[in-house]
């Protein structure tokens, strides 16, 4: 990054931040299969990169825009210099898995067998399993190449309208095992993003020069990893090796010269025009379709196949020579998730650290009732997220409930919170969904949700026009005897239960009656035609939001101009916004202390001399993902609170409805200020963000602390004690209906 910037690129910091992912992978500290984990998430990770921020500038450049980011770069800037980086990964990540891991697998009872290593058992076991179950599904796609064609370069891409348009007219391939010139045969299949093939060159035909190609597509689901009979540890053969050991019965009767595994990242940053949008439900649809045709923004190719092979692929996808990656090993590490998960190994695992319960909360009583005698606060995945679970369940079956309404933007597959709305609609209670069927790569899931809810008869509102609802909040409305109470869970995550158990997250659950009344005019807002309203205690993007940090933080400058104590804290997910970059500049410059950790983008530079000395910036990578965002700032003593749904991004602030949250009750405002603390004092997990745009370790000067382990610890004591409290409390049994 050029000196003179004031702001790094996000595309770059976000890589930066994977790397740190990819340092995980390398740790000998970790356990084994933990280390693989982390691998495949680097992987899982730079998909998603390259489809959307990828695909996105590759958009954005056949545009022929050349606007320049904060830091002066244009997109085809930013694309060079990403492309440089992803190269320089991509060989990383392989180093990785061919030098560290692979031969640390081998030693820990994890063999993968290549073809001519098998034993005589396991190669009966293949063939018998290839021609039994394998063979009878692959369906190899005939190319045909013409003449004209033969010999081309790979074309730039001239525009990705085009491209998409020209996918789409690709139809179903005959099932030919071979093609020839000039027949009718398509020219190149509709391969399914992400999806592993075989391309398969043949000998020419009799009296021809021209090569012949074939593409064996493995489709989605097909089983990447075969085990195979061992009389120790666990032996795995890939799939793709197996279909090539008997590929000449996929071509009988032909000449294979060469089978080389390949992967294509289609573009997946599809948007949809809502202003034109007469049914978003069937729009939607149409944009989760469109992706399937998207061109094509990679390709990945075994780095053994030959020039030929590689010039036939890259020109048949239209990619130009920066977005092809040859590749050393395995294509698509993400798929070794499966071994991670594999039996008899725990040894290789982290120990594990099962969520524990809240002492906040006793099973054996009403969770109204511990709702009203205090704010409960709770931090995902130390603690359950049961809690919330059982008070929407119970809500649901609660016949004092008068009305349940939520928001949803990623959930589980078999979710219990949208059982639990179906079945209290079906009782009659009136329940409102808002349903964001924008959420990236959940689209499917949620329209499937939408439809499933509105046929329970749930009022389902798929999010607000032009915006994403990235809200997270249930409000629960109840008849009691002194009058209408209303119970409000808000979260930093999402109302998801397998996630709630690996992502860091808060949730905050109240009957404060100010949070209450919020609630209600939050949900007013999204769901009607009502002008937005004033809330009494919360803030919601995109209308407030932005001017409450930006109040905040002005608030810290004027209090050290005037020689007070001035201090703002601020954990995010990303810091990317231009504006409060600039207002935490102003306040370093003011000389306000300011204390940043962001587990992932950061376009602010931290530390340099005259803009930013006074602003550090640290990240934590380790077993659970860093999700939560929690804001504080000293307000002269008066010290202000704040979790919130929304990273400080221009897509949060400013087009997406989000909520800041303010934690008032003392209690939950003395174990959140003790949950930022010790974020800012991990010194084994945390890295530093340097002026230049480097992670450094954090230096510890003392005792080491990690902190997911002090939080997870600190959980295990909190139900200690309560136990142990429990223990040493007589209570006498009572004659029904006295006290005495």
């Amino acid at each position: 990054m050029a000196a003179e910037s004031k702001f790094f690129n996000r595309e770059l910091s976000w890589l930066e931040f994977n790397q740190r992912v990819l340092e995980e992978a390398r740790n000998e500290s970790i356990p084994l299969l933990e280390r693989l984990k982390f691998l495949a998430i680097t992987a899982s990770n730079l998909d998603e990169f390259t489809m959307v921020r990828v695909g996105s500038l590759q958009l954005v450049q056949a545009e022929g825009d050349t606007r320049s980011d904060p830091c002066g770069l244009t997109p085809s800037d930013q694309l060079h210099l990403i492309g440089e980086r992803m190269h320089a990964f991509a060989s990383a990540q392989y180093e990785c898995y061919l030098r560290d891991l692979e031969p640390a697998l081998i030693e820990a009872g994890f063999h993968r067998v290549c073809p001519n290593e098998l034993t005589d058992r396991q190669a009966h076991h293949v063939q018998t399993l290839f021609e039994q179950e394998i063979f009878p599904v692959l369906t190899p796609l005939a190319i045909s190449l013409s003449k004209s064609e033969e010999g081309k370069p790979a074309r730039k891409k001239a525009s990705k309208k085009k491209q998409a348009a020209e996918s789409a007219e690709a139809k179903v391939i005959t099932e030919m095992p071979v093609f020839f010139p000039d027949s009718d045969v398509p020219s190149f299949p509709l391969l399914i993003n992400q999806s592993l093939n075989l391309c398969v060159r043949l000998a020419p035909a009799a009296g021809s020069e021209v090569p012949r190609f074939a593409i064996v597509p493995f489709g989605r689901n097909r089983q990447r990893f075969i085990t195979l009979p061992s009389d120790s540890g666990f032996s795995f053969i890939l799939l793709e090796e197996v279909v090539t050991r008997f590929l000449a019965q996929l071509f009988p009767g032909e000449v294979i010269e060469e089978c080389v595994p390949f992967r294509i990242t289609r573009n997946a940053d599809m948007e949809l025009q809502e202003d034109q949008a007469f049914d978003l439900l069937s729009e939607m649809q149409e944009i989760v379709n469109a992706r399937r045709q998207s061109a094509c923004v990679r390709l990945e190719v075994a780095d053994h196949g030959s020039a030929t092979v590689r010039e036939f692929l890259q020109t048949s996808v239209e990619v130009a020579d920066e977005w092809v990656f040859p590749i050393p090993g395995p294509l698509d590490l993400s798929a070794f998730f499966r071994l991670t998960d594999s039996q008899g190994f725990d040894a290789l695992r982290y120990e594990p650290w099962p969520p524990k319960p809240s002492s906040q909360i006793d099973p054996l009583e009403s969770i109204f009732t511990a709702i009203a005698q205090k704010d409960i606060l709770l931090y995902h995945p130390y603690e359950s997220f049961d809690p919330v679970i059982r008070l929407i369940e119970t809500a649901a079956d609660d016949p004092d409930v008068l009305a349940i309404k939520q928001t949803l933007y990623r959930t589980s597959a078999k979710s219990p919170i949208v059982a639990a709305l179906k079945r209290a609609a079906q009782k009659g209670k009136y329940v409102t969904a808002i349903v964001e069927l924008k959420a990236r790569f959940d689209e499917q899931r949620n329209i499937e949700w939408a439809r499933d809810l509105e046929r329970a008869e749930v009022q389902v509102i798929y999010g607000v026009k032009g915006l994403k609802t990235h809200a997270k909040v249930c409000l629960i409305v109840r008849r009691e005897p002194q009058g209408i109470q209303r119970y409000v869970h808000f979260g930093t995550g999402n109302y998801n239960e397998i996630t709630s158990k690996i992502y860091g997250d808060a949730s905050l659950i109240t009957c404060n009656e100010d949070l209450g009344a919020d609630a209600t005019a939050f949900f007013n807002t999204v769901t009607g035609y009502s002008q937005p309203q004033r809330f009494r205690q919360l803030e919601m993007a995109p209308i407030g939001m932005r001017d409450k940090l930006l109040e905040m933080i002005d608030a810290e400058i004027e209090r050290k101009k005037h020689g007070q104590k001035a201090v703002i804290q601020a954990k995010l997910n990303a810091l990317v916004d231009e504006q409060m970059i600039e207002a935490l500049y102003k306040a370093s410059q003011a000389g306000v202390k300011i204390r940043l950790n962001i587990r992932g983008i950061c376009c602010l530079r931290p530390g340099v001399p005259g803009l930013s000395e006074n602003i550090s910036v640290t990240g934590v990578i380790d077993r659970f993902l860093e999700h939560s965002r929690i804001m504080y700032f000293y307000h002269g003593g008066d010290e202000r609170l704040f979790i919130s749904s929304a990273d400080w991004m221009p897509r949060n602030l400013d087009r997406r409805v989000e909520l800041l949250v303010p934690v008032e009750d003392a209690g939950a405002r003395a174990k959140l200020m003790t949950i930022l603390k010790t974020h800012f004092q991990d010194n084994v997990k945390a890295r530093r963000l340097m002026p230049d745009g480097r992670y450094e370790p954090v230096k510890s000067s003392g005792v080491a602390v990690r902190s997911q382990e002090v939080l997870y610890n600190r959980a295990v004591q909190t139900v200690d004690e309560a136990a142990h409290a429990a223990r040493t409390m007589f209570e006498p049994h009572r004659r029904p209906g006295t006290d005495e």
